[in-house]
Order: C-alpha cells, then structure tokens, then sequence
C-alpha cells in the first residue's frame, strides 16, 4: 500500500448557499445497489434542521439486488460493476438526466475514529487558515495507519494558549494554537477498489462519506444531534456507528456483522437455502419470543435440488429464537463499542437505528434491554416527495448522502495535488467537481 498512506478520500466543494445543484448518492452495499438523483434547492432552514441550506427534491431513484459485495467490500469487480451499471441506468431514466459523478458512502474496512489533538506555534501571531491546515494535516498523519485512508477530518473544536471550546479561531491572537478533531480513517484497499467500481462505470466519485456519519445527517434532529445520540447503521454485511455530540460528529466504529448473519444462521438452522432463509427472515423476523409461537408452526423447504423431500415443520419459536441469539450477539457488539466511545459520558443520549436490518420485529425493545438507554427506529427526516420505500431506515445512507455537501465546509480537505487518494486509473482527477451544474 505503499504511496496510500495519510491518504484522503475525494472530498466535495461546499455547496454555493444561494444556487440550485444536481447531486446523485450510490450507495453500494452487501445486500442492494440504491442510486438517488436530487435536485437541491436553497431555502430557508428550519428549527428542525439548522444546517440545511437547500431542500431536496428527489427526480430519479432505483434500488437493486447487490452484487459481487461481501461485508461492505468489493469481492466480485466484473458482477459489482454490472450492479452499479443497472442501478445509475435506471436512476437516470427516471430522473431524465445523465448522472456524471456521485457521492458514495463507505461501510467497510473496519471504520474507525480517533479524537486527536495538534498544537503548533504560530508564525505571525493571529490565526489565519493556512495555520489551521497545517495543523489539522499534521494531525492527520498522526492518526493514519499503513494501510489506511482518511474518510473524514472534522475539527470539533479549537485551543489558544492552551484555552480550549473555542469555535472559529481565524483572525484571533495566540502563540500556540490547537485543534481537537475527529479523523475518521477505513482501510485504503477497500475505499479504493470501492472507486475503482464507479470509474470502470465511467463515473466521477464526487466525495466519500463514512456510512453511519450520513444516516445521521438523515435520521437526526438538530436536538438530538446536539444533546447527543449514537447512530447504529445495521447494514447486511456490517454495523457502523457514529457518535454526534453538541451537533457534531465525535466519533466512528464497526465491525463486519449484520443482517446477512442473521439469514446465514437461519439457513444453517433450518436446512434452508439461502433465498428462503431471507425470505423467511423478511416475513416472520422477530427477536421477541413468547405467546402462540411455540404453537404456531410454519413449512419450510429443505435445502437441495431433490424435489421429492418433505417440506420440515418449525415453529414460529424456533425462528425467532435463531433470529434472537445473533441479533443480541449485534447488540452487545454494539454495547461494548459505546462504552469505549464519547457516548459514555453522556447520560442522556439516546441510540438511533437505521439501516435494512434495524427493521425487524422487536429490535427496538432489545435495543434497549440491551444498551440501557432510549432508542428509536431512524426514518430519513425533512425529505420532499420521497417514495414510500424510501421513507424506511434501509434508505437513511443514501438519503443521507444528498444532504451531506451541505456540511462539507465543516470537513478540512487537503490539496487534491498531494494527498488524494487514487486508484492508478486516470479515471477521477480532471473531471471533479461536474455534479454541480448550476442554474437549474
């Protein structure tokens, strides 16, 4: 990985607070491909949702089976690069426009965010922006392994001679001035074959974005992103975490288990294929266990191609007993990343899910059995014109992801000439930047 490391993903421009823009989300998971095209429009922020600049107005959105993917990883370039293709034809066909770059959020590579601090002498004594890059970019290094890439830099708050909560420091004077910042890095291999997709796609990767941090930006309140809450992002393939905290994003982990575990389990426990352990998990998952179950019992097909075996009989019990055991397995994974995070300094805060496996029965009481604090399911917020399966948690990353280069000026993005992630294909350099067409 030599020449990757301190590396940054492709970063987005701010969004011009008074101009119309396209933007497109793909997000590539382990189960579904979703693509979404939105025209954002400025307008007046809301109480709910202060850092929105523009409202969005969604033209065109597909959702396909996923493939070639595994844990939030391509594993399959040629059958992944298909899926992508399909996805963005019919995104576009519905949306009446070519799509030329897109926003794609990162659920794999083992996430992981780091609180750093980095201090540095001033040279002419009141703080300009070059002082800040050069800070941040040395806490950058600091915090990026071999092998490793940044996804997010997101100063949380400043110090001057050693007086800290400071919120902008420009212009003020100091002899030594620091900066406490979240740096979010993923393995670099994973970002980067992740890209490699969208350019043999013939797509421009606009930004990346660390998955659960953009569920938030979909799922949250202002208030619970400033009193403090933990987005769990359940994917198939993986669960991420981001922890806000006075209305910013503090913190990220994840680990590569999720709602595909769960039909696996159900597979082996039945003697099922798989396409019907998810089958089954999408119409009888439930992690509460109790009542008629025991006596309510269903047929399930047994696994092969002999036509002439007899169907077995399970209870509705032993499901959901199969579907429990891994789900509290999630939780308490869950559990003991929230202990090791800024989550636990603060009482109040709540935990919000989303993402496809978060829709099953239950899951919220367990959730909160298990993590001993209030949690909700999350459903994208504030959005115009969304269809009806849109409007569930599964689709909270790549709505999510529209609203995102509304926040990019939060984020310090370093010079595309020296640390820029790449691929080795010429595919994404002179072209960023396109998806912002003006005038709409």
């Amino acid at each position: 990985m030599t020449g990757l490391n301190h590396a940054q993903t492709p970063k987005t421009r701010p969004m011009p607070q008074k101009r119309t823009a396209l933007v497109a989300s793909l997000d590539i998971g382990t189960s579904k491909v979703a693509c979404m095209i939105a025209r954002l429009k400025p307008c007046t922020p809301s109480d709910a949702f202060r850092g929105r600049s523009h409202a969005v107005e969604l033209i065109g959105y597909s959702q396909i089976q996923a493939r070639g993917m595994k844990a939030g990883a391509v594993v399959d370039l040629a059958e992944c690069e298909q899926a992508v293709r399909q996805a963005v034809a019919l995104a576009e066909r519905m949306a009446k426009v070519r799509v030329e770059s897109v926003l794609l959020p990162v659920a794999g590579g083992r996430p992981m965010g780091q609180m750093i601090e980095a201090a540095a002498d001033l040279r002419g004594g009141a703080v300009t922006a070059a002082d800040a890059g050069r800070v941040i970019s040395a806490g950058m290094r600091h915090a990026t392994g071999e092998g490793r890439t940044v996804l997010h830099a997101l100063p949380v708050s400043y110090s001057l001679d050693g007086v800290k909560g400071i919120r902008d420091p420009r212009g003020m004077l100091a002899r030594r001035f620091g900066v406490e910042m979240n740096v979010v890095t993923t393995d670099a291999t994973v970002a980067r074959n992740l890209m490699l997709v969208v350019e043999r796609c013939h797509l421009n990767v606009e930004a990346m974005a660390a998955s659960p941090y953009v569920a938030g930006l979909s799922v949250l309140t202002d208030d619970e992103a400033d009193l403090g809450a933990a987005v769990v992002e359940m994917g198939a393939g993986t669960t991420t975490i981001a922890i806000y905290s006075g209305g910013r994003f503090v913190h990220a982990s994840g680990f590569a288990v999720g709602g595909h575990h769960v039909t696996m389990d159900l597979a082996r426990g039945l003697s099922a294929c798989i396409a019907d352990a998810e089958r089954i998990k999408t119409l009888y998952g439930t992690v509460l266990t109790g009542g008629s179950d025991a006596r309510e019992l269903m047929s399930v097909p047994t696994a092969g191609d002999n036509e002439r075996d007899i169907p077995q009989i399970v209870s509705r019990a032993t499901i959901a007993n199969i579907v429990r055991h891994r789900v509290e397995e999630i939780f308490e994974m869950v559990r003991d990343r929230l202990a090791d995070s800024p989550f636990a300094a603060e009482p109040k805060a709540r935990v919000v899910l989303s993402g496809g496996a978060s829709q099953l029965t239950g899951i919220p009481e367990l959730a909160t059995q298990i993590l001993g604090r209030p949690v909700r399911i999350g459903r994208p917020l504030g959005f115009g014109r969304l269809p009806s399966e849109a409007k569930t948690a599964s689709f909270a990353v790549p709505t999510g992801l529209l609203v995102y280069p509304q926040y990019a000026h939060l984020e310090h993005v370093e010079p595309r000439h020296t640390r820029q992630l790449k691929t080795g294909t010429d595919g994404y350099f002179g072209k960023v930047g396109r998806w912002l067409r003006e005038g709409f």
